[in-house]
């Protein structure tokens, strides 16, 4: 079952309700070794996104069969246009950069792992991360390496994201015992040690997001499921 455009959406739905419910853990992350922002302003953000979402599905359908790439486009946008702090930069890009690999109604395998593969780039080309530093690269770059080895395996879809989410939540608790070496975490030193990193929980919860929209299908509350 290759993964479509209405997959997308619900991703990006999904993805607001998960952030909404995690909201106050995010910020609380936040809160000891950062701003303290990271909850707020994604679902500030997401909301946003959302809101986009449904003034789209008001609006008459352009010619063209919608694609995957046009909806993390319009996340990108959204996103990058109300997220303040960090956040907004590096998940805008992630999602930009993810448009670009996924511009086709559906994707393979092969391709979901482009889609992550690409978003790592962008999150570490903005944040000048690598793996290791305690953020959210760490997560996205075991999700990729897991992604390729479900997609290697022969799996499907579903495998390559089921193996990509497990693989950022590991990762995300694997920040704990780090030493920051990026970002306003770093300014901590070692005292950053025995905390998750915000963006690397916010990672995990984003792609366990992706997995559970695509084994859900879609839904009457998708206001493009009957499409």
């Amino acid at each position: 079952m290759a993964l479509d455009a209405d997959w997308a959406e619900r991703w990006v739905r999904r993805t607001a309700e998960v952030i909404a419910d995690a909201k106050g853990e995010l910020t609380e992350l936040d809160r000891q070794i950062g701003d303290g922002d990271h909850g707020e302003n994604l679902d500030r953000g997401f909301k946003a996104v959302v809101a986009r979402l449904d003034d789209v599905a008001a609006e008459p359908a352009p010619p063209g069969e919608r694609t995957v790439g046009d909806v993390l486009k319009l996340v990108a946008t959204t996103l990058m246009s109300t997220v303040g702090g960090a956040a907004g930069p590096l998940y805008g890009t992630a999602y930009l950069r993810a448009a670009k690999v996924s511009g086709r109604p559906q994707i393979d395998p092969p391709a979901v792992v482009a889609v992550l593969e690409a978003a790592l780039e962008g999150v570490a080309s903005r944040g000048k991360a690598t793996v290791g530093e305690k953020t959210m690269v760490d997560a996205w770059h075991a999700a990729v390496e897991a992604g390729e080895a479900a997609a290697g395996d022969g799996g499907s879809e579903v495998d390559v994201l089921r193996a990509a989410a497990e693989a950022a939540d590991t990762a995300a608790t694997g920040t704990i015992p780090l030493i920051a070496t990026k970002g306003r975490a770093s300014y901590l030193g070692e005292r950053s040690a025995g905390h998750e990193d915000p963006g690397a929980r916010s990672t995990a919860l984003v792609l366990g997001a992706a997995l559970a929209a695509a084994l859900s299908g879609p839904t009457p509350a998708d206001p493009r499921s009957a499409a």
